[in-house]
């Protein structure tokens, strides 16, 4: 069946119409957000279902068919931590995705907004966990593999619960959005890249994993992961943090590293997991960091934490 109706949506496949009517003609006042790749408008269906429509920009690249081969693999995704494509909409050369609409922003705005009110550290381990679940599923239970290929705290949404979404997946390889794309590797790797991916331009799930990794150092950290205000900034956070990790799980101290608007309010314990997984993801090499369900075990507690090494 086609997954809108798993969603209570009737089908999958929308006019160019229907979407403006479900917008109220793609208004400012809907507008969710915007960037290389083009518009995100908020919307609601006729059955009353909120929407997320995604005008993707015109010309970026690929044709019809296989924008469409895409869109069916992705709209036959479902976990609670990935963000459900509903349908999607081809007209001329417009491109629109139609997404389950998800109501309190995203990581990104709560982590390093202005003004937010810190978040706590379970808070943070439940996103760390969703996220790392919701990739775990896109890249070893999936047949093909998907790989996000952008992943990044602006891309991981956020319900009322503080449950995390991974939105994006699959499609970044048609976004031309400049903070994603290979044309701006002479700027630096906008502090997501994995190192490999600068050498041969390819994106694996290895890659998926390390920019994980650099989310992960943003929830432990607090930092932002390229930031021009922050003076320690002549690195990336991953070369900033680095050494750091690994003093921190030697010493068992991780005063350094964690952000200090959490005034040490964590659990230790977990916190130890957390810097085990952000040191073992951003691994240098690809093939040395660890699976994503590896990833999930670690941070659940499950195991030890030598079972990051397991199979490396």
């Amino acid at each position: 069946p086609s997954p809108g109706i798993a969603l209570g949506f009737s089908k999958s496949t929308f006019t160019y119409e229907e979407l403006a009517r479900a917008t109220d003609g793609f208004s400012d006042a809907n507008l969710l957000g915007s960037g290389g790749f083009g518009y995100v408008h908020r919307g609601i269906l006729p059955n009353g279902k909120e929407v997320a429509v995604k005008q993707l920009k015109a010309g970026s690249g690929q044709g019809e068919r296989e924008f469409q081969a895409e869109v069916e693999i992705i709209s036959r995704v479902h976990h609670k931590h990935l963000v459900s494509l509903v349908g999607y909409c081809i007209t001329g050369t417009q491109r629109l995705l139609v997404y389950e609409f998800v109501p309190n922003n995203t990581l990104e705005f709560h982590l390093h907004g202005r003004g937010r009110p810190t978040m706590d550290w379970p808070t943070r381990l439940r996103i760390a966990l969703g996220s790392a679940k919701g990739l775990s599923y896109l890249h070893e239970d999936c047949h093909p593999k998907i790989i996000h290929r952008d992943i990044k705290s602006a891309n991981i949404l956020l319900d009322f619960k503080f449950e995390a979404k991974v939105a994006d997946f699959g499609l970044a390889k048609f976004s031309s959005d400049v903070n994603t794309h290979v044309s701006t590797r002479v700027m630096g790797t906008f502090g997501y890249l994995a190192p490999e991916y600068a050498s041969s331009g390819k994106l694996t799930d290895k890659s998926d994993v390390f920019s994980y990794g650099v989310m992960l150092l943003e929830l432990i950290t607090g930092r932002r992961p390229v930031d021009k205000t922050q003076t320690f900034m002549e690195d990336s956070l991953v070369d900033w943090a680095r050494p750091l990790l690994n003093r921190a799980l030697d010493e068992d101290d991780y005063d350094s590293l964690v952000d200090p608007r959490l005034q040490n309010e964590y659990d230790p314990n977990e916190m130890a997991r957390m810097v085990a997984c952000a040191a073992a993801c951003t691994r240098h090499s690809a093939k040395r960091r660890p699976r994503m369900s590896q990833v999930v075990r670690a941070l659940e507690g499950d195991v030890s934490l030598a079972d990051l090494n397991e199979g490396i």
